[in-house]
């Protein structure tokens, strides 16, 4: 399990390095083509990670001197850890794909009108709920 935990931070280090390269040359790449080579290396491994998990015995620790086995994380456990941070984290890109489509909209029709300010930011701020309610999903799964 630590050689996928490995493997997907090599991935990470390698996107962030390759994109930081690629800035320093001043290079045309295709985005969609960088994108989805990285989140199909990263996928297998988390894929490896997920057949790994199903595959290997529950662990049990007990304590010395004491014949009742303490569980340690069930399953439905790490299935809730990924719930809540798949809420969040799906949540934080739509929240920045909305707020940076509705920012550029607001600027432009601000600096056409100046007395409509107040009502752009109404709705950039509406944009940016999708986060706080992916949050409070992710707080949901995890303590109730």
């Amino acid at each position: 399990m630590e050689i996928m935990v490995i493997l997907a931070a090599v991935i990470a280090v390698s996107t962030i390095g390759y994109g930081v390269r690629i800035m320093r040359q001043n290079k045309r790449v295709n985005l969609k083509h960088a994108t989805t080579t990285s989140l199909s290396a990263f996928s297998f491994v988390l894929a490896g990670a997920f057949v790994f998990m199903l595959m290997s015995s529950p662990v049990f620790a007990a304590e010395a001197g004491t014949a009742a086995a303490t569980v340690g994380a069930s399953f439905g456990d790490g299935l809730k850890y990924v719930a809540a941070a798949l809420s969040t984290g799906l949540a934080t890109m739509g929240t920045g794909r909305a707020v940076g489509a509705v920012g550029s909209s607001a600027i432009g029709a601000v600096s056409e009108d100046s007395s409509i300010l107040g009502k752009t930011l109404i709705f950039v701020g509406m944009a940016e709920g999708i986060a706080i309610y992916g949050m409070i999903i992710s707080i949901l799964i995890l303590f109730v």
